[in-house]
């Protein structure tokens, strides 16, 4: 194919690539996520099918280095937030996680001043990210604790669909 599109790039996109554009079929997004609203916009006639993304972080390592794959940056577009996570238990590891100007940014440790600081037990983080057990159990037995508005910790959520 790549010759054929190296050759000839105008004949290419008529004759391969709008043929399977202008084609009614489904595509799979993962609910909320930039893709969706993509193809809501540019491909009408297509049917946008609900997914789950198929990642499920078993530690807090994984939750951050998945991160940088699950952003979406159409969701974070008026988000300017710096979160300072503390995980303990199982895993002990302070993380800051920086959106702003539609780009994140993850280091390790605290940097810079938190809009909102996460503590929390890092098996049951995981289990909250995993949709195992829900959030509200979590705040009430204060193995996960929020300082800060919780409209960012929801605004967090909205840049990671899943």
């Amino acid at each position: 194919m790549i010759g054929s599109y190296l050759d000839d790039k105008k004949n290419f996109v008529k004759d391969v690539v709008k043929p399977l554009q202008a084609k009614q079929e489904d595509v799979y997004v993962v609910p909320g996520s930039d893709a969706e609203a993509f193809v809501a916009k540019k491909f009408p006639h297509k049917r946008a099918r609900r997914v789950s993304n198929g990642l499920r972080p078993t530690t807090v390592r994984n939750f951050l280095g998945y991160l940088p794959h699950l952003f979406q940056k159409a969701q974070a577009k008026d988000l300017s937030a710096t979160y300072h996570f503390d995980f303990y238990g199982e895993e002990k590891i302070q993380a800051t996680v920086t959106i702003d100007q539609q780009k994140l940014k993850i280091q390790e440790g605290h940097v810079g001043i938190p809009t909102l600081k996460v503590k929390a037990d890092s098996k049951r983080w995981i289990q909250f990210i995993r949709k195992d057990k829900g959030l509200v159990g979590a705040l009430l037995t204060r193995k996960i604790r929020v300082q800060g508005s919780p409209k960012y910790l929801f605004a967090f959520a909205r840049c990671f669909p899943s």
